[in-house]
């Protein structure tokens, strides 16, 4: 089976899901710590290179104070409690994203927790806090820019390769797989420049519960995929494995 490299997922669906229990949206994001676990797990298990996790997006901030509180108390938590789980299995945590929006405390404890897992050779683990794929592309724009206006760059020498390198996702493959749960088909301004060839999967089980056997069915269902980049079939030289298309949708 041919494993993604790298997969992407926006965890949608936590406040619906508390919701629909009558519990208060809170009880849906700390419900929705335990399939983090169990991705992350599973990616560990599986050899896949990279995963990229949608915990917060810049436009989230407008959700009510109470709800904004909690979500990063529950990150701050995440982070003093996992870290130790996610270094003993070589896992590389970065948190991307604009972290001058968050507290100086969450800042500190960001960096301890990158700082203690820099040196590791497994999972490449990244979570979004913060993060829109449209402030993403215009602050890579915002360094290429200042470069050229001081001479050290020509305008002319600026390209696909060299302005990926200023985006978030720099020295990472782009995501082969992009999950989302919770029913919605869209991107929700994620990674928008770097999931150009991603193969989209979208499930109506939010995110709560989603867990390692799902996981392996969008991974099953990734695998049956043609994945042409543009190409013909035969120019890719691309043929179609076997592999479970059941509970996603192919765009």
């Amino acid at each position: 089976m041919t494993l993604p490299k790298h997969i992407a997922i926006v965890m949608d669906g936590n406040g619906r899901w508390a919701e629909a229990r009558g519990e208060p949206r809170t009880a849906g994001h700390r419900a929705g710590i335990e399939p983090v676990r169990q991705v992350i797990r599973e990616c560990v298990q599986l050899g896949v290179s990279a995963l990229t996790l949608f915990a917060f997006s810049s436009e989230n901030w407008r959700r009510p104070e109470t709800e904004v509180a909690t979500l990063m108390g529950l990150f701050m938590e995440a982070l003093d409690r996992e870290v130790e789980e996610l270094h003993a299995n070589r896992v590389r945590l970065r948190v991307i994203g604009n972290r001058q929006r968050l507290a100086v405390r969450l800042q500190q404890r960001i960096a301890e927790a990158e700082a203690k897992t820099a040196g590791n050779d497994g999972l490449c683990l990244q979570v979004a806090v913060s993060y829109g794929g449209r402030w993403d592309v215009v602050e890579a724009a915002k360094r290429l820019a200042a470069r050229a206006a001081s001479g050290a760059l020509r305008a002319n020498d600026i390209d696909e390769e060299l302005f990926a390198a200023e985006l978030q996702l720099a020295g990472l493959p782009d995501p082969d797989l992009f999950i989302r749960t919770g029913g919605d088909h869209r991107v929700s301004n994620f990674l928008l420049w770097n999931i150009a060839y991603a193969e989209l999967y979208f499930t109506d089980l939010l995110w709560p519960d989603f867990d390692a056997t799902e996981l392996q069915r969008a991974i099953e269902d990734f695998t049956g995929r043609e994945r042409r980049f543009g190409l013909t079939g035969t120019q890719a030289g691309a043929t179609k494995p076997s592999g479970s298309t059941a509970g996603g949708s192919k765009k």
